[in-house]
């Protein structure tokens, strides 16, 4: 793979489960041998450097803090030089976590942890951070709030950064840029919605989503259209019969029968369309990609 981030610039690599996320982040970080290639950071070779060496803060989904030491403590061990007492105060600013400094980790919730494990990894000075499913062990109640004050990182660190997580909506909250990857392999990359409106591969369709990309074969072409753009109404222009409803709090999702395949739709969770109804669907044009069936390359 090729991948290039830019200082004060958040790359995002989402994928299902064993793609090779975190083995890509161990091995920027040092911590696994890469059999051939090339890793620069701040304009130099760091491959053959050791983990000390590299300047690579990792941040794990286990946040690895000192249970015996303060959150204080925790975060003064992460500084290089053991230095200024302001730049430990800036770090817990900027992570949110000034508040309880003289508290042992096992009395923080989860995402208060990882906040630490953060501002721990930022005041080793690093030359990019890499964070490897951070919310993976947070309260899903909380995690958007928890995204939400990461972004907090960049009022102190302006190096790139390298965000991993199989939630795609996650990486589009955080990214610059999107990186799909699965099997080892760099499907697709570049602007978050770009990635997702229009991926360049079916791949990439089916990764992203909280349901996949349908897909249908018409005409010796494959069409790809996301359930959100399915347009549902009396006259649309492809005839179907709803076989089965899911409520998904303010939506639902139909799956939808119909001579091109099975569609699903999503609409709002008030329509009254339940299974065996006959309903008629819309593709808009602007809204339909199409791969070729061979090469499953976007056209």
């Amino acid at each position: 793979m090729t991948l290039s981030v830019a200082p004060a610039r958040t790359l995002a690599v989402v994928g299902p489960s064993g793609a090779g996320k975190s083995t890509l982040l161990k091995a920027i970080a040092g911590l696994v041998p890469i059999a051939a290639g090339r890793i620069a950071l701040a304009g130099r070779a760091i491959e053959r450097l050791p983990p000390q060496e590299r300047r690579a803060a990792l941040v794990f989904q286990d946040d690895a803090l000192i249970a015996t030491m303060s959150v204080r403590d925790n975060l003064r061990f992460g500084m290089r030089d053991r230095g200024p007492s302001e730049r430990l105060a800036s770090a817990a600013r900027a992570l949110h976590v000034s508040g309880f400094l003289d508290r042992r980790p096992r009395e923080l919730s989860g995402g208060e942890r990882q906040r630490v494990a953060i501002a721990r990894a930022l005041l080793s000075d690093p030359h990019a951070l890499l964070l490897d499913e951070p919310l993976a062990h947070v309260d899903p109640a909380l995690r958007r709030a928890v995204r939400a004050e990461l972004l907090g990182v960049r009022a102190f660190f302006d190096g790139p950064m390298l965000y991993v997580t199989h939630d795609h909506a996650e990486a589009m909250g955080v990214a610059d840029e999107l990186a799909v990857l699965i099997d080892g392999r760099i499907e697709d990359c570049g602007e978050p919605q770009r990635v997702y409106d229009c991926p360049r591969t079916i791949a990439t369709a089916r990764a992203l989503g909280d349901r996949p990309m349908n897909l249908l074969t018409h005409a010796g072409e494959l069409l790809g259209i996301r359930p959100e753009r399915v347009v549902v109404g009396a006259h649309g222009a492809i005839d179907g019969e709803v076989v089965d409803r899911e409520p998904s709090g303010p939506d639902a999702y139909l799956c939808v029968r119909t001579a091109l395949g099975d569609v699903i739709a999503r609409v709002d969770a008030a329509a009254t369309i339940g299974a065996g109804e006959r309903v008629r669907l819309d593709f808009p044009d602007a809204w339909v990609r199409r791969f070729d069936p061979t090469t499953r390359v976007a056209r």
